[in-house]
């Protein structure tokens, strides 16, 4: 996306970004540099104000019980996988703090954050005057379930003038009753809203009676070229690999039918198989934001139940096979409002009936489908920062 709008008021020059921070998703780092981009093309300077959304007045207690009441909302088999995760995670420390390296090594590089903190308390208000605008980036920031101040998220720190909100996700279909009152309260304050799925459009209108638009994930406002220049080739792959692999990227991790249905497919397209997201696959676990772009770009096709990773391989033009997320608690409205967006339902898993199908997508319709929508948030953004 290129933008060339600069607003002509000299004391509009700073904007602070609010997105969940964290050095282990690669959407969450990806969709965050590239809103600063964005962000950054329109004449601003741009920071990610980093959030520390610990409840100050919950006990130890009180989050033990709300992380066991998130094991109560998963089904059994939804349980046995995350409890199995954890047990992985501790037997996997060095790859763990490798990978993890690789995430702070891109966002140092890559993203400016800021040297203080939003909390429970606000953001002090020597440095919130310093900002023109905050932001709240894409990403599941209203995902009750996953913050513990959602306020922050919807900026109550600052001024209503200042809020605004860019194709942000509630990452549910339904806000929970005992969250209800309290978000009517945090949406009505906003000065600016779009979301990132139909969904999240469909709880603003149900909250406060007002259409919001659904714009485009910050990802898919960049172009191709913008990305490539900042991917990297993992250091363990070999230059005659390119082109010759099957990547899987499974936020959740794989069932054992899809493991197996996976497996045979490569066997008959003679392709190896990359797991970016298997910690049992070291080689393709360790692997940070830049490889995760290069590993898309260059895979034969692409297996997965990630919203990014469907999204990038719609922006590099990757073959790609989506399947919908293990458990109880699967998220797919944002991945189906993707597909619908740019006519690719066709990529489903249960809509691929030949091995034909599985490396050959048509692409060309999306061009002009990502020009129109790169002009929507433009023209979002424009009125925003007014």
């Amino acid at each position: 996306m290129t933008l060339r709008y600069i607003s002509q008021g000299d004391e509009v020059d700073k904007i602070g970004i609010i997105t969940l921070n964290g050095y282990f998703n690669y959407g969450n780092r990806l969709q965050n540099y590239a809103l600063q981009e964005t962000l950054k093309s329109f004449g601003y300077e741009v920071e990610t104000v980093i959030v520390d959304d610990r409840r100050l007045d919950m006990s130890t207690s009180e989050v033990i019980a709300k992380k066991l009441n998130i094991l109560k909302e998963e089904s059994l088999s939804g349980t046995f996988r995350i409890i199995s995760k954890k047990l992985k995670d501790r037997l996997n420390q060095e790859a763990i703090a490798k990978r993890t390296k690789l995430f702070k090594d891109f966002t140092n590089r890559h993203i400016s954050e800021s040297k203080y903190k939003v909390t429970q308390k606000g953001l002090d208000e020597k440095y919130e005057k310093t900002y023109s605008f905050f932001v709240a980036g894409s990403d599941q920031i209203w995902n009750p379930k996953y913050v513990n101040l959602p306020e922050i998220y919807f900026l109550t720190f600052t001024e209503k003038k200042k809020r605004i909100a860019y194709a942000a996700s509630f990452g549910i279909s339904n806000i929970p009753s005992e969250f209800k009152e309290r978000y009517v309260e945090y949406l009505n304050g906003m000065s600016y809203i779009s979301l990132r799925e139909g969904d999240g459009a469909k709880i603003v209108e149900e909250l406060t009676g007002n259409k919001a638009p659904v714009l485009l994930d910050p990802s898919l406002l960049l172009n191709k070229q913008q990305w490539l220049d900042i991917s990297k080739k993992p250091d363990n792959i070999a230059d005659n690999m390119k082109g010759k692999y099957l990547l899987t990227y499974f936020v959740e991790g794989m069932d054992k039918k899809t493991e197996k249905e996976i497996k045979k497919t490569a066997d008959r397209l003679n392709l190896p198989i990359i797991n970016m997201g298997d910690i049992n696959d070291k080689e393709g676990y360790i692997s940070g934001p830049s490889q995760f772009i290069w590993y898309i770009n260059n895979c034969s096709v692409l297996c997965t139940d990630s919203f990014h990773g469907t999204a990038f391989s719609i922006l590099l033009q990757t073959p790609f096979i989506v399947y919908k997320r293990a458990g109880a608690n699967s998220i797919y409205s944002r991945i189906d409002t993707l597909l619908d967006k740019f006519d690719l339902n066709s990529r489903k898993i249960e809509n691929i009936k030949e091995d034909n199908d599985l490396l050959k997508v048509d692409f060309t319709h999306t061009v002009a489908i990502l020009k129109s929508e790169r002009k929507k948030a433009e023209n979002y953004l424009k009125v925003a920062l007014k």
